[in-house]
């Protein structure tokens, strides 16, 4: 028997078990590894305090938002729809929110001025922005080298209203039916000629939509507007045109144009006679133009929060309502990832047009 022995050290001795040694660390290598822990634990803390900052923060300005007039730009110029929506919608925002809700047209190259605006003004909840089908939609499917990103740079806040078109043609041409006009166009290749409010717009794309879905050709004839456009229809030096409700039923009312179908997925209680595309043979035929709330990305999340509830209870009031419709727009709503939503899958849509198309701003 050995002349020596082992004997077993309390728990808390540097040995891992009975009988065996364990290696002691350096000073410099424990120390070390004390100050990574702590600097761990100085740096959850603060983490720690910088979330009960922020949360503090953000409890504090919701509570005091709005404290100064919200500005909502209009791209555009005065008297159209999101010119018309907004101002309809700044006058009940006011009175429940007891700020000035203000109106400011900034209009210029198709929308692309006064959005560009808003994409790069403060983030701060104060100033807000009526985009749609131009601006996030059409403009940047046109022109991917845009100074704004329809995504990225924009918070939405809520869709506003939806809009829809009709096909119309002159009452001299010798049809009634978007099928008689399909086969009147195919047995003249060529001939039919069809107006648009401007090359690259939503007449335009319509249009094509409705090419590409029939396989019928004709003449595109881009004018500086609707109103010049439409009156060469009324006038019969140009045979069609897929135009805006609002601008179109006055005429048709008049006698003065005939309307074949409209681009909603149902009729519309202003020509409730007019069937829909798909009512009149072209399945799957649906475009609506549409407008909505942005504010600049990196907007307080309390900021559109607010802006939400207080746009979408104002578009619930019985008043706005009636006024859009009879305006011929369709009330929106919904939360900010719906419309975010929204505002991305029209976008894919309208590049997936184009391209197909193969339209340019110049086309």
């Amino acid at each position: 028997m050995n002349s020596w022995s082992i004997k077993c050290r309390p728990a808390h001795a540097q040995i891992s078990n009975c009988g065996a040694k364990t290696r002691v660390l350096p000073l410099t290598t424990r120390i070390e590894g004390a100050l990574i822990v702590t600097r761990l634990r100085t740096g959850v803390v603060r983490s720690l305090f910088l979330a009960a900052a922020l949360l503090a923060q953000g409890a504090a300005f919701a509570q005091t938002y709005p404290d100064k007039p919200i500005r909502i730009v209009v791209p555009y110029p005065p008297s159209g729809v999101n010119d018309i929506v907004a101002r309809a919608l700044a006058v009940r925002v006011t009175e429940s929110i007891g700020q000035p809700v203000l109106v400011e047209n900034r209009p210029g190259a198709s929308g692309k001025v006064g959005t560009e605006y808003v994409a790069r003004a403060a983030a701060d909840g104060y100033t807000v922005l009526v985009g749609g089908t131009g601006t996030h939609s059409i403009n940047p499917a046109l022109n991917p080298k845009l100074s704004y990103d329809p995504v990225r740079d924009f918070a939405p806040i809520t869709l506003l209203s939806t809009y829809s078109m009709v096909l119309v043609v002159n009452p001299s041409l010798p049809v009634a039916t978007v099928s008689e006009l399909i086969a009147w166009a195919k047995a003249r290749p060529g001939v039919l000629t069809v107006a648009s409010a401007g090359a690259g717009g939503a007449q335009h794309l319509a249009w094509e939509m409705f090419r590409l879905a029939t396989g019928l050709e004709g003449v595109h004839v881009p004018y500086k507007g609707s109103v010049p456009a439409l009156n060469d229809v009324v006038g019969g030096q140009v045979q069609a045109m897929i135009d805006l409700l609002a601008s179109a039923v006055p005429m048709v009312r008049a006698g003065k144009l005939r309307a074949l179908a409209v681009t909603s997925s149902s009729r519309v209680a202003s020509l409730p006679d007019v069937p829909t595309f798909a009512e009149a043979g072209v399945p799957n035929y649906v475009v609506v133009n549409w407008n909505g709330l942005f504010a600049p990305a990196g907007t307080p999340r309390p900021a559109i929060e607010r802006l939400n509830a207080e746009f979408v209870r104002a578009l619930n009031i019985p008043e706005v309502r009636r006024l859009l419709v009879t305006r011929n727009a369709d009330p929106g709503g919904g939360t900010p990832e719906e419309f975010g939503t929204w505002v991305r899958d029209q976008l894919q849509r309208w590049t997936k047009v184009i391209r197909e198309a193969g339209i340019s701003p110049t086309s």
